[in-house]
């Protein structure tokens, strides 16, 4: 009985660590496998015209890799790229931009929701 309670405890640790699964501030934007929120980076104002996000999250990971999650998930949740840009979409009069600091490897992205 030890060893089963044990081996659920194992199990359910990393599931409770990225439990919400998404990026701080919003409830709607997936925060990718390998990016950790960066602690009170998060920023939301409610406005007439739409909501504003600003948020940071970091990993070991590169802006390829990023770019590309986003650019195979967002299209599922009804946000579409935009031309020209490797890291804008829209959705309902709402922009989103990705903006990447640091090398590959040791990469903060920041995460922009504002209306259009």
């Amino acid at each position: 009985m030890r060893r089963l309670l044990l081996a659920l405890v194992l199990i359910a640790a990393p599931l409770a660590a990225h439990a919400d699964g998404f990026v701080p501030g919003t409830e709607d934007l997936p925060l990718m496998p390998g990016l950790e929120s960066v602690a009170g980076s998060a920023v939301v104002f409610d406005k007439p015209e739409g909501r504003i996000v600003e948020s940071t999250a970091h990993g070991k990971l590169s802006r390829y890799a990023v770019t590309r999650f986003y650019s195979q998930t967002l299209p599922q949740l009804g946000w579409r790229h935009v031309a020209g840009t490797p890291a804008s979409w829209t959705r309902a009069g709402e922009r989103l931009r990705l903006d990447f600091r640091g090398p590959d490897g040791d990469l903060t992205v920041g995460f922009m929701i504002a209306p259009q």
